[in-house]
């Protein structure tokens, strides 16, 4: 039986036409994949080709990050507006939800004892 790492690296090999071996050499930095092999993981995962070689942990799918260089082409003016709406939300978000986590432990009697 094939673990789930195991069959991910085998569909992602088929889909690149390479081996889970060559697979397993990129992942160690033993082997740097072409440019068109990079294209076609990146298509596979629904990533930029940005997210995929970038040192960061932060992963982005292609609709959020089309909105980021949606905003990012925005006047100046009309970008500060829109992060500033953007970072109100999240803070707000934030908020209710711990507010809510707040509440369902006040409503917990288990938590009281």
């Amino acid at each position: 039986m094939l673990l789930p790492k195991q069959k991910n690296i085998s569909r992602l090999g088929k889909h690149i036409s390479t081996s889970g071996d060559i697979i397993g050499r990129y992942e160690r930095d033993a082997m740097m994949p072409s440019i068109e092999v990079i294209i076609k993981i990146a298509d596979m995962l629904d990533i930029s080709i940005d997210n995929l070689v970038s040192k960061s942990d932060l992963v982005l799918d292609q609709a959020t990050f089309k909105r980021l260089e949606d905003i990012n082409a925005l006047p100046p003016e009309a970008k500060e507006y829109v992060l500033g709406h953007i970072e109100i939300m999240i803070r707000d978000f934030k908020n209710k939800v711990s507010g809510a986590n707040v509440f369902k432990n006040l409503c917990n009697p288990s938590l009281h004892r």
